[in-house]
């Protein structure tokens, strides 16, 4: 919950988060991540299948870790201790950012059965999380009551986004 005051200076509490929801922010901004992880995974060489997931799946925990301890931390009324209820309703919420880099852990497991090498499994992963991207934003923008148009512009800004990685990974020349 946000608290900020309102015109008279009284505390206005806001629900920001939806428990049983879906988290298309997180799950959106998990992609992203995927993406930029596999796009730049290959500027120090190539890195065996097996260490690329692990990649993909350590950098969504550690960045879901950092979101659930920013939102808890910076929500919280100064001095007062972190609310172990309110930190485990976080957590499940910000799970999204972690689940985004399953689909991309398994492009990369399921490409050696394709016979891609890695400038394959790593385009083939990254295709996967702009992909995912494009359609949680879209499916997030359908769900909140957007219009079509809206929607369809939901979609095509994060394609772009998107593209911004592809295109970094094709400058990086891997």
């Amino acid at each position: 919950m946000t608290s900020s005051p309102d015109p008279t200076g009284q505390p206005v509490r806001k629900e920001r988060l939806h428990p049983g929801r879906t988290d298309y922010a997180g799950a959106v901004y998990g992609s992203l991540l995927a993406a930029s992880v596999v796009a730049t995974a290959g500027t120090a060489g190539e890195f065996p299948r097996l260490q690329l997931i692990g990649l993909l799946l350590v950098t969504g925990v550690v960045f879901w870790a950092a979101h659930v301890y920013a939102e808890v931390a910076g929500e919280r009324i100064v001095g007062k201790p972190i609310d172990r209820r309110e930190m485990r309703r976080v957590a499940r919420h910000e799970w999204a950012i972690v689940e985004a880099a399953v689909l991309p852990a398994a492009a990369v497991a399921v490409s050696a059965l394709f016979g891609l090498d890695y400038s394959g499994t790593a385009w083939f992963a990254l295709a996967v999380a702009v992909t995912q991207q494009v359609a949680w934003a879209t499916l997030g923008a359908i769900r909140a009551g957007a219009t079509r148009r809206m929607a369809i512009g939901e979609g095509v800004a994060n394609l772009l986004l998107g593209l911004v990685i592809v295109g970094a990974k094709a400058a990086l020349g891997h």
